[in-house]
């Protein structure tokens, strides 16, 4: 089940970074009781784990194009040129210099 926004959408990437930036600075006040402390590192595990999703899915997404970018762009294959010495002796051709 997906996290969501304050708005019923999934919660961005922009998002959770943000809520977590904002867990870890009432984390460090030293303000909050244990239980708290608790429950905003349950939060922040969870908005981990969102972050690791969105960037897994943004760098997918980036090697699809690149994949697909490079198959539009390759050159055709090239033929190699045959050796035209080994063509001839392939052919049992004397070569004669006279």
């Amino acid at each position: 089940m997906p996290e969501t926004g304050s708005e019923g959408g999934e919660l961005s990437f922009e998002a959770a970074i943000e809520r977590l930036e904002k867990i870890v600075e009432q984390m460090e006040s030293a303000k909050l009781p244990l239980e708290e402390l608790l429950v905003r590192y349950e939060e922040g595990i969870r908005l981990v784990g969102i972050c690791n999703e969105r960037l897994a899915a943004a760098e997918e997404r980036i090697e699809t194009l690149n994949r697909e970018a490079a198959q539009k762009t390759a050159p055709a294959e090239i033929v190699k040129p045959k050796d035209p010495v080994k063509a001839i002796k392939d052919q049992d051709h004397e070569i004669s210099l006279f």
